[in-house]
């Protein structure tokens, strides 16, 4: 390879390697050395042909107005017999300060001249003002080149008697147009330093906003993180430090209902108020925080990022645990069923027992009573529930709960008058519905003294009514506008088992059929919950997608 080309691909090489903030600063130094020079180039020009113009223009008022000076037409008319025109016209070079102001006849004759040797002595080209009109040029006389303006000299009856030459030598010129490039070089050197110390100001600039890293970097970051946003499973946004929405990937959409194109969008317009909202924008703080949207059961983190020192914004993740959330309550309820078993396991281990010593002391008939009383008690207890309650999954899902709740010295009692024959809501709505009221209920009686009381109401004569009460301290007044908010809850916490969703759960449930939840403040726990029988031709309200009822 050529030794030149050589240089050039080393050259090359080692530019390409420099920091882009480094190669930004020269390129703009570059930029502004040439934009500067040829600027000062082009104004030096035009200063130039703007300074021969008005010395031009300067000659020829001078020349003008010397030739309408009445002793100049009266001298030179007169063949000047006292040599005034040379004074009048030094007087006029000392003060107009024209290198020269020269008075001939029309013949060419010189009445005045700086250099008094050449007065009276005729000029070397023609007298050019004979035409009557004024002439501006360059003029090479016997002082040198010079700007020249010529003007006729005009008798009382407007002939042409003589002409006034005035003349500015181009060296006075140069030394003008030196001191005016002087002064635009010092002006381009000013801008100059000024425009280096600027591009300083922004490569550092640069380097600040881009952390010191490289294009190269950048984009390797860049693919890294849609690789990163689009390939999980778990929603995430990015916000910056004025609350605009700048990363967010499509499982974040899927889960907020957003558009796609929501980048530089601040959270406030894109959600409704809400609990949701409120975590999203940081006023309400905490980890795992519990959202239920209307499909969705989500666990929001959200975390302050800072690099280098300072704030860049915020980063939220949003896990929909709707599936595992779904899973465990199934898991509780089936351990709710293995209680009611084990309880009834232990109830009947005791009746066996009784039976057994009563076979034991020979009272066969006393045995037999016995046992025919606790098979109509058993009996009675769910058929009565049964020939009142649809769906029989409700009704066994009191019963199961009446039996846990007296292991818990927790009586559960169904009101004589209650009834629900043909509810028109989900099964699986109703039992999340009576369940949640019911668990919340004996959870609360469980630290209270005897006696323990839970008494639940149910009714179908106009749309469904569910009311449950117990005897225990009940709902504080304060916060009866707020426990039913995702999240809220007063107990403590329960392994495997998410506080703040049961309520809540109900709440959301209500509302999505139409209905009304009312919360009344203690002494003793009340709630009561109305559904409206959809009207004729509308869809029956029931929880339908990812439900974690």
């Amino acid at each position: 390879m050529h030794p030149e080309l050589r240089g050039l691909r080393f050259f090359g090489a080692r530019w390409k390697a420099r920091p882009l903030a480094s190669q930004i600063l020269v390129w703009l130094l570059c930029i502004l050395f040439v934009t500067v020079t040829l600027g000062a180039l082009l104004y030096t020009q035009i200063s130039n042909q703007t300074l021969e113009d008005q010395y031009r223009l300067r000659a020829l008022g001078i020349a003008t107005t010397v030739a309408q000076m009445p002793e100049i037409v009266t001298s030179l008319g007169n063949g000047d017999p006292t040599h005034s025109i040379q004074a009048i016209a030094s007087k006029v070079q000392s003060q107009a300060q024209p290198d020269y102001v020269v008075v001939t006849d029309r013949k060419g004759v010189r009445y005045s001249h700086p250099n008094p040797s050449l007065i009276g002595q005729t000029l070397e080209e023609p007298v050019a003002v004979l035409d009557g009109q004024t002439h501006v040029g360059i003029d090479k006389g016997s002082l040198g080149d010079s700007v020249n303006a010529k003007a006729p000299v005009r008798a009382a009856d407007g002939t042409v008697v003589g002409q006034v030459s005035v003349g500015i030598l181009e060296t006075t010129e140069s030394s003008e147009l030196t001191k005016q490039v002087l002064l635009i070089a010092g002006y381009s050197a000013v801008v100059l330093v000024i425009s280096a110390m600027g591009s300083a100001l922004l490569a550092r600039r640069i380097k600040r906003v881009t952390f010191d890293l490289e294009p190269v970097e950048i984009a390797s970051l860049l693919q890294e993180r849609e690789a990163l946003l689009h390939g999980i499973r778990e929603a995430m946004i990015g916000f910056d430090d004025d609350g605009k929405v700048t990363v967010i990937n499509s499982e974040a959409r899927s889960l907020l209902h957003l558009e796609e194109n929501v980048l530089g969008e601040k959270i406030e317009d894109l959600l409704p108020p809400g609990r949701l909202r409120s975590l999203l924008t940081g006023e309400i703080s905490g980890t795992d925080q519990i959202v239920i949207t209307e499909d969705a059961l989500l666990v929001v983190n959200r975390m302050s990022v800072a690099l280098a020192g300072r704030s860049i914004g915020s980063v939220v993740t949003l896990r929909d645990r709707t599936e595992v959330e779904g899973l465990v309550r199934d898991l509780r309820s089936v351990e709710g069923l293995m209680e009611a078993l084990r309880a009834q396991e232990h109830e009947y281990a005791n009746r066996l027992h009784v039976v057994d010593g009563l076979l034991e002391l020979g009272d066969v008939d006393q045995a037999r009573n016995f046992v025919s009383r606790i098979s109509d008690t058993s009996r009675s207890l769910g058929e009565g529930l049964r020939s009142r309650i649809e769906p029989p999954e409700l009704a066994a899902l009191l019963l199961a709960k009446i039996t846990v709740a007296a292991e818990q010295d927790v009586e559960i009692s169904v009101t004589d008058d209650s009834q629900l024959r043909q509810p028109f809501l989900e099964t699986q709505a109703l039992l999340t519905i009576v369940g949640n009221l019911l668990d919340n209920a004996v959870e609360i009686l469980g630290e209270q003294p005897t006696p323990r009381e839970v008494t639940i109401q149910l009714d179908d004569s106009s749309g469904i009514f569910i009311c449950v009460t117990d005897n225990g301290p009940g709902v504080p007044a304060e916060l009866v506008g707020t426990i039913t908010a995702d999240g809220f809850t007063t107990k403590e916490p329960r392994p495997g088992m998410r506080r703040g969703i049961g309520l809540a759960l109900v709440s959301r449930i209500v509302h999505r059929a139409g209905g009304t939840m009312d919360v009344f403040p203690g002494p003793g726990g009340r709630f009561e919950i109305w559904l409206p029988e959809p009207r004729l031709g509308s869809e029956t309200p029931v929880m339908t997608g990812k439900s974690i009822e």
